[in-house]
């Protein structure tokens, strides 16, 4: 029998989904868009509104008389009778928020959904160019009409890729759509037939967070600078070009190495929440479009050889009118070469979040735990000529709130309150894997975008360099993959 809340509680709930909306469109006034494009109108809009605060403040510092009641009255009475302009635009915006999110979420209910583990040889001898093909092969638009965005909530899928380690036993999943089981399957059984691909119970699902019983701390990753740099790859660490086994670098090796060193007590949860690029739009029940990724990268290089993005020639020229042509450093050099590299793969959109958790034996531990983690996790894949990770939003308050309740003497009693709601939102975020879509779309941070290649990167099936020795592997047997899977 479904559970009936009560009148309060759907009062509550209606008024939060409320204010969420406000959040949104208040966020979509006040930050900056992504997209140059998209820019201009908000700088008039920002540009006139510190306008009339400014004649405000003139007004009101030089004392200059002004009949305030009148003006108010005027003001008032013209928004009045602007209503049948703004009133109808606002009820429809906020209407359109709720209804996509109830047909959505109804949507990916349906969809219906699947953990797999991937269960990993003693002997490995593949390239992580093989995880790169398999990503690419996993590359689903999943093209909608607009009709069935507004009407059915279909939405394009997303998948997650995980690394999870319990008391340092560590584990590899993928989270899809039932009905992407089959694909996801064939495709990872192409480049690893040695594996095994499991269905398994959702371990997010097992653990209980009751603080202070217990304790919780998540985060996720942004990158330190525009996403059309790329990270250090594998290509990077010469890992492309046939290299023996042993001489072999694997940049998931730390990581793996310590997630192999956490005490019982302690669960360490990667999620890695993956949707093919494309270009959304009204169609995909999205106001503003997506940026091009592909011609910002192209406008980096440009601007990094100090050339017209049309004519491909330098832009300063000599007296007599020839181009000067830019001397480029190695640096420069190695920074397009890395970018180009990148405009030819496929891209995705991305999203990654960490929690580590903690009971009461282990609470020693969290500190240089938390720490090491972030750094095993960051330096394999930053450079300071590229790209890299560093620490988003995570379950805390901010320092300078901190300080502001400091002086009130509320800090505890803040801390008491919103980390353990922070840590909570966090983890049933990470269970429903939502980021891209309700509830929790874009929730503390925007996704960013890693190609094919990036991602294999940091999630691949690692060979024998990895000798964890809590890091279980099955017994090596070559086998042909299932003969029913799907093409």
């Amino acid at each position: 029998m479904a559970h009936k809340h009560s009148f309060g509680h759907q009062v509550k709930h209606a008024v939060l989904e409320l204010i969420e909306i406000a959040g949104e469109l208040a966020h979509e006034l006040f930050v900056i868009p992504h997209d140059k494009h998209h820019r201009g109108p908000w700088y008039w809009f920002c540009g006139s509104l510190l306008l009339g605060i400014g004649v405000a403040w003139y007004i009101f510092s030089k004392h200059i008389p002004v009949p305030i009641l009148p003006l108010l009255r005027e003001v008032g009475l013209f928004i009045y009778l602007l209503y049948p302009i703004w009133l109808p635009l606002l009820l429809f915006k906020i209407y359109l928020e709720l209804w996509l999110k109830y047909i959505r979420l109804d949507y990916v209910r349906k969809a219906g959904e699947v953990l797999l583990e991937i269960r990993i040889p003693k002997l490995i001898e593949k390239p992580i160019r093989a995880m790169e093909l398999f990503f690419m092969a996993m590359y689903e638009t999943g093209a909608v009409e607009r009709n069935e965005t507004y009407w059915e909530g279909k939405v394009r899928p997303w998948f997650s890729y995980e690394i999870a380690s319990f008391g340092g036993d560590v584990h590899f999943y993928v989270w899809t759509w039932l009905k992407y089981r089959g694909v996801l399957e064939a495709q990872l059984y192409a480049q690893y037939p040695n594996i095994e691909v499991v269905e398994v119970e959702d371990y997010t699902k097992k653990k209980v967070y009751n603080p202070p019983q217990n304790f919780m701390w998540g985060t996720h990753f942004t990158l330190q600078k525009p996403d059309v740099y790329p990270i250090m790859t594998y290509i990077d660490y010469g890992l492309d070009k046939e290299t023996e086994e042993e001489f072999k670098v694997d940049p998931l090796s730390s990581l793996l190495e310590y997630l192999g060193t956490m005490k019982k007590g302690e669960e360490v949860w990667i999620q890695i929440g993956v949707q093919a690029y494309k270009r959304r739009g009204i169609t995909e029940g999205q106001l503003f479009k997506d940026k091009d990724w592909i011609a910002q990268g192209q406008a980096e290089v440009n601007k990094i050889m100090k050339r017209d993005s049309h004519t491909k020639s330098s832009r300063s020229q000599t007296s007599t009118g020839f181009p000067i042509v830019p001397t480029l450093t190695d640096g420069e050099k190695k920074q397009i070469e890395a970018i180009e590299r990148s405009l030819e793969k496929r891209a995705f959109w991305t999203t990654i979040r960490l929690c580590y958790f903690a009971e009461p034996e282990v609470y020693h531990l969290r500190s240089p735990s938390v720490s090491g983690l972030l750094g095993t996790f960051r330096k394999p894949f930053n450079s300071n000529l590229l790209n890299g990770f560093k620490l988003g939003w995570y379950t805390d308050i901010a320092d300078p709130t901190k300080d502001i309740f400091f002086l009130f003497g509320l800090k505890n009693w803040a801390m008491n309150i919103w980390i353990p709601k922070y840590a909570k939102i966090f983890i049933d975020a990470f269970r429903r894997r939502s980021f891209f879509y309700a509830p929790y779309r874009n929730w503390q941070t925007k996704a960013y975008i890693l190609t094919a290649e990036e991602l294999a990167t940091i999630f691949h099936i690692p060979g024998q360099v990895i000798t964890t020795p809590t890091f279980e592997r099955i017994p090596s047997k070559r086998v042909e993959p299932p003969a029913n899977l799907p093409v």
